[in-house]
This record gives structure tokens, C-alpha cells and sequence, in this order.
């Protein structure tokens, strides 16, 4: 069997075969295929599409290139749940769905990413606290399944390393937006850390990767369906990002933000909404509630009891950070030398707001990356971000910046007026949650 071969059946629209999707795979993982090979079949997957079969194959093959988390000889009393997001700005629901699932009954294994574009990334907020170690030996990370019920952890080179080496090439070959290379690459890592069940949360809409919702219904589509192909139940939660999600943007900020709302000293509405709903999900998805209402009061439960955030607060320690974190998150979060409100230029109501101008400002203050070994200045971001629908004058200010120095802070300020637009009369309030799928 030839590498060239291969590629040269699904450029002509053929569709592959099982054995040689494995070998493909196969040859990523032990470096035998090139580059210029894994982005020649990458683009001709983009230009001619996957069958479900064969996108079921390519995500088993990608799964099985690394370990294969088997948590049955843990002894665990619950099942292994995840969830996955598109990515947002603002987007912090990780953080407080893991430790509540874990509070009723379940255990999360969590696999984040970094930032990629104008999006924040799970890792980046964590790497955020002193000393949280976001790359664990396996065992660890097991081990602190075990204990703690969650560890949220990136990638590490035994999971889906062949999916590494896919990403890599698509992100500079123009063929990170194709279907079934997005559900493969997702699915592998999740179906590699041993899943029982997944929640997808597709968001859609100005700080979205897909501004369409009927692209995001057609990709969480294929993961429900390319999921339960390959043996993990899923259901897929389709959710807004035409606003930041929560108050907050930027790492340290968020991760202040998810303490405030784990101890309950502030939970924003619309953030509340979707970590609710996509928590209710899987309990239901799983029997370890009888249905919505019951897994809603559960979890509102695991809230007001605390256990929530004393399960958030073990993870944090045993992955070496403080063990006092969340009594005392803001002395151990990195703080901006420079902390200045922005108002906007007349009084009215927020009727819109470029989501992804935010997320390009928070890069712009160093909160994100503009190439992948930069360091980032952890303390930048937005805070008391407004909201659409709310009223806005001289006095209100549209955010709070967290910066540097004051020249970060003029470099953005005009972004952040004209990102947010402000009319006269109060406009409708889109919902927060859309709709599920769960079945293609």
C-alpha cells in the first residue's frame, strides 16, 4: 500500500477503505508519511468530503494511535463524562461544569486546549494559577480523577498523538474548516481519555467559529452521529456567542469569574444558563438523574452545598497548585498593573456586539497568542464586560481593561467602542441555549 495511492483515491472522490485509513494513520504516527502527504490528503478531504463510515474509521485510527485511557481498573463508582467546546471569548464553562459533575456522581477526565485565533483556551486560564501543572504524567491525571473527581489537563503525547501532527498541518494549509477532519480530530482525544459519555457545545454566532447555525447543526451532526458510530454516546448543545459569555474575558479574569461562581458570590445569568444545561445533559444521559428538573435541582445542589468548589479546589492542589485557592484565588491570580473602565461616547442600549473584535483586543493586550511559542500576560483581559440589552451611559462603562501599561489600554479602547453598538431603543434578547441534537 502507497501513501500516494491513498491520497490520490480521495482526490478522485473514491472512498477509502478501513485498512487504508489505518495505514495512513499508522504512517502519521511513526513519521513514515511526510507532511506534504498529510496535507495533500487533508486538502482532498476538504475539497471531497467523508462518508460517515469513513469518518468513523479515521476517528477510531486517530484514537487508537496513543493510549487508551481504561478507567475499569480505577474502581470508580460513576461514570467518565467530558465535554467539548468550539471555543468562545469568555467562554469559561469548563472550569465549573467539571467539578459539578463530579459533585453528582460522575468523573471528568477533561483534555483542553490553548487558545487558537480570537478564542480563549481552558489551558491557558489554569496555567493562570501558580503551580497548576496542565501536563501530567498519565498516572497523575488518573489518580486525580480518582481522588478528586476531575482533572481538567492538556493533551499529552500519548493521547491521539497522530491527531497532533494533523492539526498541525491543517492549521497552515487553509483545511482546518472541513467536517470530518474537525470531528475526527475532536472525537479521537475524547474517545482516547475513555469516555462513557460526551457533551458537545457548539457555539455559533459572532465570536464563534461558525457564525451559521446551520454549519454548527451540521457539525454537531456528524460528531453525535460519528460518535455513537464509535461506540460513546453524545448529545450536542447548540449555544450563542453573539456576547462574551459571563463578564469576563481573558485568562486570570475568567478563572476569578468560575471561583466567583463555584463559591456564589457572582453567577452570571447567561453563563449560568449554558453550564446548567449542558450539566443537566449528561446526568440525564448517563441515569444519574431521572430527568432535566431533577438533574437542574442536583446541581444547583452540588452548588449551594459547596461541594462544587471543594472538588474544584483538590483538583487545583493535587495538580500543584495552592491548596488554599479558592478561599484566596485573587492573592494567588496575577493582577494588571493597569485597570482602567471604558465609557462609551452616548448614552443608550446595547443592541450588538462584534464578539470577535473582543476576543482580537484581549490578543492585542497579550491574552492571547499571535504565534505558538509566545508567552502570555496572563493578568490582560476585560472585566464587568456590559451585556445586549443593557442600558449604557457616560457613567457605565462598556469594560473594565486589564493591562500593562496605559498605551495597551489606548491601543484597544477604540476597538472595544466600536465592537460594541449602542442604539436607542432596547432590542430583543436572543436565547442563550438554541437547541440539541442528538441524532444526525
Amino acid at each position: 500500500m502507497f501513501p500516494q495511492e491513498i491520497i490520490r483515491h480521495k482526490r478522485d472522490g473514491a472512498t477509502l477503505t478501513d485498512k487504508e485509513i489505518d495505514f495512513f494513520i499508522e504512517g502519521i504516527t511513526d513519521w513514515s508519511i511526510s507532511e506534504c502527504q498529510i496535507s495533500a490528503l487533508t486538502m482532498a478531504v476538504f475539497l471531497r468530503g467523508m462518508e460517515k463510515n469513513e469518518t468513523v474509521a479515521l476517528t477510531r485510527a486517530m484514537t487508537s494511535s496513543g493510549s487508551v485511557l481504561d478507567w475499569e481498573a480505577a474502581g470508580l463508582d460513576g461514570p467518565i463524562l467530558d465535554k467539548h467546546s468550539t471555543g468562545g471569548v469568555g467562554d469559561k464553562v469548563s472550569l465549573m461544569l467539571a467539578p459539578m459533575l463530579a459533585a453528582c456522581g460522575g468523573y471528568v477526565p477533561m483534555i483542553s486546549g490553548r487558545g487558537l485565533g480570537h478564542t480563549g483556551g481552558t489551558l491557558d486560564k489554569f496555567d493562570s494559577i501558580p503551580g497548576y501543572d496542565t501536563v501530567p504524567e498519565l498516572k497523575q491525571f488518573r489518580e486525580v480523577v480518582k481522588s478528586a473527581g476531575c482533572a481538567i489537563i492538556g493533551q499529552t503525547s500519548d493521547l491521539a498523538p497522530a491527531d497532533k501532527r494533523i492539526y498541525a498541518v491543517r492549521d497552515v494549509t487553509a483545511t482546518v474548516e472541513s467536517i470530518p477532519l474537525i470531528t475526527a480530530s475532536i472525537l479521537s482525544k475524547k474517545l482516547a481519555a475513555g469516555l462513557d459519555a460526551l457533551i458537545m457545545d457548539l457555539k455559533v454566532g459572532s465570536g464563534a467559529f461558525m457564525e451559521n447555525i446551520d454549519d454548527a447543526r451540521s457539525l454537531a451532526q456528524s460528531i453525535v452521529s460519528v460518535a455513537k458510530g464509535a461506540g460513546m454516546p453524545t448529545t450536542a448543545l447548540i449555544t450563542d456567542m453573539n456576547q462574551v459569555l459571563g463578564r469576563t474575558a481573558g485568562n486570570a479574569v475568567e478563572m476569578q469569574e468560575a471561583v466567583d461562581y463555584l463559591t456564589g458570590k457572582h453567577r452570571d445569568k447567561r453563563l449560568h444558563e449554558v453550564t446548567i444545561a449542558l450539566c443537566a445533559e449528561l446526568l440525564v444521559l448517563k441515569k444519574l438523574a431521572v430527568d432535566k428538573d431533577d438533574a437542574k435541582n442536583k446541581l444547583e445542589a452540588s452548588l449551594s452545598s459547596g461541594k462544587a468548589a471543594e472538588i474544584f479546589g483538590k483538583m487545583v492542589a493535587e495538580l500543584g497548585g495552592p491548596v488554599d485557592f479558592i478561599e484566596n484565588s485573587e492573592k494567588h491570580l496575577p493582577k494588571a498593573p493597569v485597570i482602567i473602565p471604558i465609557y462609551p461616547d452616548r448614552a443608550g442600549f446595547v443592541t450588538a456586539v462584534d464578539t470577535r473584535s473582543i476576543g482580537l483586543a484581549i490578543v492585542t493586550l497579550g491574552g492571547g497568542r499571535t504565534y505558538p511559542e509566545q508567552k502570555l500576560d496572563y493578568s490582560a483581559g476585560f472585566t464587568e464586560i456590559i451585556g445586549v440589552g443593557e442600558e449604557v451611559n457616560t457613567d457605565i462603562p462598556l469594560a473594565i481593561v486589564h493591562a500593562a501599561n496605559e498605551a495597551d489600554v489606548q491601543n484597544v479602547t477604540n476597538t472595544l467602542k466600536a465592537a460594541i453598538h449602542i442604539g436607542d431603543s432596547k432590542p430583543a434578547v436572543k436565547p442563550v441555549v438554541y437547541e440539541a441534537v442528538t441524532e444526525a
